[in-house]
């Protein structure tokens, strides 16, 4: 299969134009609505769109803003959509403060950044727009250990710093029939604020008896190295003999790394594929209200054959408050990202395309852009 290259950013000339561009639901991710079943793919001419949007955040998703925005403008040659894959942390914090459009995040909106979120839209509120699934992979720099398998209890005590070789007896219970060196273990994590950061650690704490609570910053606690960036992270591990960490998978793909099986919470150790990360997405719950799609995902999940670290890549925007012009270009843009067309783009870089209800609801939500 072949993946899409890595990018330090995007700035692709195309179609997005820049005039100016919610309620407890605790449904399962895949039920259903009654929104249609499609939406407009990128051969639509969405009314000949011009002009120039900018947008950052998530590192994570920067393939799959390439992919589709080389697509979208193909069809819309007006517009251009610079993404600078700054971090997830940065990109939130550009877009409270009005500087693009919308926000890439692997995480969503938390802590006082929803209120923040909702000032800087003015006449209505910020919301999380789930548009594909991250698989996180455990990715490591191992020669002549193939098929590493890892449990959470292992993974807390490898990036807590507790467990520092490679034949460790906890990392030999988890791999019995491997012979495993005494390399000492380089455990690698993003300097930065990350989505990708937040996800891990919120599978730690929940799997793993992680003393740290989840954020987006790694804790200092649990030392390690940072890198930043996923590239950064990927560049880290592939020059690293005995390092191990954590990226997106479209990364770990694109440098090559060996990936690791992770036991899920019925102990089965799963290969990440965009399979197996898509089965642990379907049984995610939407804990935000109206067309806010915030989700929870349960990293101990025991669904046969799910993989259980994954990130659902958000696309934070206005529903309302954006400039007209502006608010038309992002909901033509969301709208072919969530088509079967935009969704189907994605399974070649190494993301698992959302599927069923969530996918409903999130056409739902982007159609009540305005």
């Amino acid at each position: 299969m072949k993946y899409a290259g890595r990018l330090a950013a995007v700035a692709v000339v195309g179609a997005l134009s820049l005039a100016a561009c919610g309620t407890d639901n605790n449904a399962g991710a895949g039920s259903t609505s009654s929104a249609s079943a499609s939406a407009p793919a990128a051969g639509n001419d969405n009314g000949g769109l011009s002009g120039t949007i900018n947008a950052a955040g998530s590192s994570a998703q920067a393939n799959a803003i390439t992919e589709w925005t080389k697509n979208f403008t193909a069809t819309n040659p007006g517009v251009t959509l610079n993404y600078q894959p700054s971090g997830s942390g940065a990109g939130v914090q550009a877009f409270i403060q009005g500087t693009v459009s919308f926000a890439g995040s692997d995480s969503a909106l938390k802590e006082d950044e929803p209120t923040q979120a909702n000032a800087r839209c003015k006449t209505g509120n910020a919301i999380n727009i789930p548009m594909v699934t991250g698989p996180v992979a455990v990715v490591y720099n191992l020669p002549g250990v193939e098929g590493l398998q890892l449990s959470p209890k292992t993974l807390g005590g490898i990036f807590n710093s507790t467990i520092t070789k490679w034949d460790d007896a906890a990392i030999k219970a988890d791999n019995p029939n491997a012979t495993l060196p005494s390399t000492p273990i380089q455990a690698f994590h993003r300097s930065d604020e990350s989505g990708t950061s937040d996800n891990f650690t919120k599978f730690l704490k929940a799997t793993a008896e992680w003393p740290y609570e989840p954020a987006k910053a790694w804790p200092a606690e649990a030392k390690g190295q940072g890198s930043k960036g996923s590239d950064g992270i990927a560049s880290s591990v592939k020059d690293t003999e005995g390092a191990i960490s954590y990226v997106e998978l479209s990364y770990a793909e694109n440098s090559s790394l060996q990936k690791a099986k992770v036991a899920n919470g019925a102990g089965e150790f799963v290969e990440l594929t965009p399979e197996s990360a898509a089965k642990t997405v379907e049984t995610a719950e939407i804990k935000g209200t109206g067309n806010d799609l915030a989700l929870s995902i349960d990293y101990a999940t025991k669904t046969p054959g799910a993989y259980p670290i994954v990130l659902v890549t958000y696309e934070i925007t206005c529903e309302k408050g954006l400039p007209a012009e502006e608010s038309k270009v992002v909901k033509a843009f969301l709208q072919y990202t969530s088509s079967d067309e935009g969704q189907a783009a994605l399974k070649e870089l190494g993301y698992a395309p959302l599927s069923g209800g969530l996918l409903t609801k999130v056409r739902t939500a982007v159609e009540a852009i305005s």
